[in-house]
């Protein structure tokens, strides 16, 4: 009799145990899903294919391992990378990252290499969905300012990125030499001024990314002794005579700015075609880039000089990645699978999945919130080195060197090794090419 009124109680004691003590097989998920709205195509693909696939590699490197352990459910999942194209259009890139959270139930999302022009439309449907979104991309100006008009300001946007010149607290991480342009690009101008006349031609396209370039970067030339000509111009401009006029009959031997691919490709052409050949040439956003600067044709990337956020030479102690890659392994990844030299955004694309997955383990959940959560208390080592978040204005800030396009003799002909780097990890750096030799 006491046997058989043990058997109730022991239905009882194992109903509640699979109930109560863990999650129904049907609650746990299959993967963890992460979506990416970015732009395979159009005028900023070169920002973003570079980062697609470095998140793609980060993703396949974890997986490998048998995913990411989260706590909640006492197991590894896998992780499902959901990519679109947003064909390089803001409003595109919005509505795609809207279709991402609906139709595909991603758990959060991340853009690895993104200008700030297409991050903002996302930031604000992370924000109605109240997802987690990592991005890189946005300077530290931009991306303060435009938070902050928001109200309230976003709490569901995470950027990584560097500062022009807007300072780091004193004592901080940041707090040193090559966190901001102002401070390698402030190396150049020291470097080149005493040989040239000191006048700069200075452009920049008509968005939030040229405008926000052209309000920092001409004033931090003119505080350095630089006389300044030029302005603005509407994206996609076919005809830059009048800027070219005025830099010729000031003589400017210096040219800076900031411009998409094509449109850099078109000025400096039509440089050339006019007869201004200047002895330095600064070219950010639209010369970042190998599918960029080699469709500008002849030798006009011979000498350019570019920002350079991310390189394959940075010190693998200092800048691991998952499972033994390395930034140098993972540029051998890169090359073997597209033929192509070294891209800077597949460093971005790759540290965007370490910091995401990094959260998820710490916060052990899934639940967006408990991810937005850690994200905010990031402190780990990356392929891009180390990430650490102000929490209150949600933004890492992380190195910038300086590199130069010139000519080898390998089948891609051109390469942008850095030329200006301030910190140790960064790894070996060229000579600068100066004055460009025009054939």
């Amino acid at each position: 009799m006491r046997k058989l009124l043990l058997i109730p109680l022991v239905i009882v004691l194992v109903t509640a145990l699979i109930f109560g003590g863990c999650k129904p097989a049907e609650e746990v998920p299959e993967e963890i899903r992460v979506g990416c709205s970015i732009s395979l195509t159009g005028i900023y693909a070169g920002f973003s294919t570079g980062g697609a696939w470095g998140s793609q590699a980060a993703i396949d490197d974890i997986n490998k391992l048998g995913g990411v352990y989260v706590a909640e459910y006492g197991k590894k999942l896998p992780v499902k990378f959901i990519l679109v194209d947003n064909e390089s259009d803001a409003t595109k890139a919005g509505t795609l990252a809207e279709d991402l959270i609906v139709r595909d139930n991603v758990h959060a999302l991340i853009a690895g290499g993104v200008p700030q022009d297409l991050a903002t439309p996302i930031s604000t449907v992370a924000e109605r969905y109240k997802l987690p979104y990592l991005l890189s991309g946005g300077l530290k100006e931009q991306f303060f300012a435009i938070r902050e008009s928001v109200s309230p300001p976003w709490e569901y946007t995470w950027d990584m990125s560097f500062a022009v010149i807007m300072p780091y607290p004193p004592g901080s991480i940041w707090d040193k030499p090559g966190y901001t342009v102002a401070d390698v690009f402030g190396a150049y101008l020291n470097d080149i001024l005493t040989r040239t006349n000191g006048k700069a031609g200075v452009f920049a396209d008509d968005t939030v990314d040229g405008r926000g370039w052209f309000e920092l970067f001409p004033a931090m030339a003119e505080g350095m002794g630089v006389e300044i000509h030029g302005g603005l111009f509407p994206i996609g401009n076919t005809d830059y005579s009048s800027l070219i006029n005025e830099w010729k009959a000031n003589d400017c031997e210096i040219l800076m700015g900031n411009a998409t691919g094509v449109d850099g490709g078109v000025i400096l052409r039509q440089c050339r075609e006019m007869g201004l050949k200047p002895k330095t040439i600064f070219l950010g956003k639209g010369g970042l880039f190998y599918e960029d600067a080699s469709a500008w044709g002849g030798d006009l990337p011979n000498g350019v000089v570019v920002d350079s956020p991310w390189y394959h030479t940075f010190d693998p102690e200092m800048n691991p990645g998952i499972g033994g890659t390395t930034p140098m392994s993972l540029y051998e990844r890169w090359h073997e699978d597209t033929g192509k030299p070294a891209n800077l955004a597949i460093g971005f694309g790759y540290y965007n999945v370490q910091v995401l997955i990094d959260a998820i383990e710490r916060a052990g959940s899934l639940d967006p919130d408990k991810i937005n959560e850690a994200i905010g208390e990031t402190n780990i080592a990356t392929v891009y080195g180390p990430i650490v978040f102000d929490k209150e204005n949600h933004f890492a800030g992380t190195v910038i060197a300086l590199a130069q396009w010139q000519k080898t003799d390998k089948p891609w002909v051109w390469e942008k090794p850095l030329v200006y780097a301030l910190q140790d990890f960064q790894g070996p750096t060229a000579e600068l090419l100066f004055p460009i030799p025009y054939d």
